[in-house]
């Protein structure tokens, strides 16, 4: 098992309302990362996940690009200390 880490991310352009939540956690599932996505109200979506460090990079790779209607502009991204309080990955609603 790799370097257990987390990451925090802030996810800029077209990215609410283009199924960007749906798609990061099931690209986070997929990778076996535990953690959350949510909408803000500002209109960027924020990922918080956990996870084996190489993995995290992958997801981070994922929402660079986002689903199909999205429209990346930036990311802004914090690697974190793993916390291990998260047992799955969710879609928060706030």
């Amino acid at each position: 098992m790799g370097e257990l880490v987390a990451i925090q991310a802030t996810v800029y352009g077209r990215v609410q309302g283009v199924f960007f939540r749906s798609f990061t956690a099931q690209k986070a599932r997929e990778l076996g990362l535990t953690g959350l996505v949510r909408n803000t109200p500002d209109g960027t979506v924020e990922v918080y996940a956990e996870g084996e460090k190489s993995k995290l990079g992958k997801l981070a790779a994922f929402i660079r690009v986002g689903p199909p209607a999205a429209r990346v502009e930036r990311i802004e991204t914090v690697w974190k200390e793993y916390s291990g309080k998260y047992s799955g990955f969710t879609i928060s609603r706030h």
